[in-house]
């Protein structure tokens, strides 16, 4: 089950597990209502064939789909992507991950004090990243994690790097978080 919690403010090396002693936690309702995260709990053993995930792509319009995995052994030019990944942006898509195995953080901005949020994904967490919202990755201290990524049609890898607020999708996400989210 997916955790989250408030950062502190050190921009610390991205692969600590660093937080608030003791941390102040999110409930995933407060995390979607802070700032338009959505979570999925998908069996992994199972997905392929249950019907669950297939039910959320049919119904989110989900039709292109690869997989991802960041190691040192799996991705080439390891330490570069992983600290292009770790640098705040945004997209004018939603990010969608569902983690099939190994772990990381996905940090996010709070939506009313832009305080980091950190959440922790591991094997059967999708996560729903909703456009117009600055967020970054890493991984945790094992350095492994695989992922299959979602889209709506053809897939947009462009980040923006902060800060972009002049971009529609960002203009989009603030009026969200005003207006609130639906699910």
């Amino acid at each position: 089950m997916v955790r989250a919690w408030f950062m502190d403010n050190e921009d610390t090396d991205q692969r600590l597990e660093h937080h608030l002693n003791p941390p102040e936690f999110l409930t995933l309702d407060q995390l979607f209502t802070s700032t338009g995260v959505e979570y999925f709990k998908i069996n992994v053993p199972t997905f392929d064939s249950d019907g669950v995930l297939e039910g959320i792509r049919k119904k989110r319009g989900y039709s292109y789909e690869d997989e991802i995995t960041c190691s040192k052994d799996c991705l080439p030019d390891y330490e570069n992507k992983l600290q292009s990944f770790f640098t705040e942006h945004l997209h004018t898509d939603e990010e969608i991950r569902f983690v099939v195995d190994g772990s990381g953080y996905f940090d996010v901005r709070h939506g009313k004090d832009d305080r980091w949020v950190r959440i922790e994904v591991v094997a059967g967490d999708m996560i729903v990243i909703p456009s117009g919202i600055y967020h970054r990755f890493t991984l945790d201290s094992k350095n492994y994690i695989k992922a299959k990524r979602y889209f709506v049609g053809e897939p947009v890898w462009l980040p923006y790097n902060r800060p972009a607020d002049d971009m529609e999708a960002r203009k989009d996400y603030l009026h969200r978080l005003e207006t609130g989210f639906a699910a």
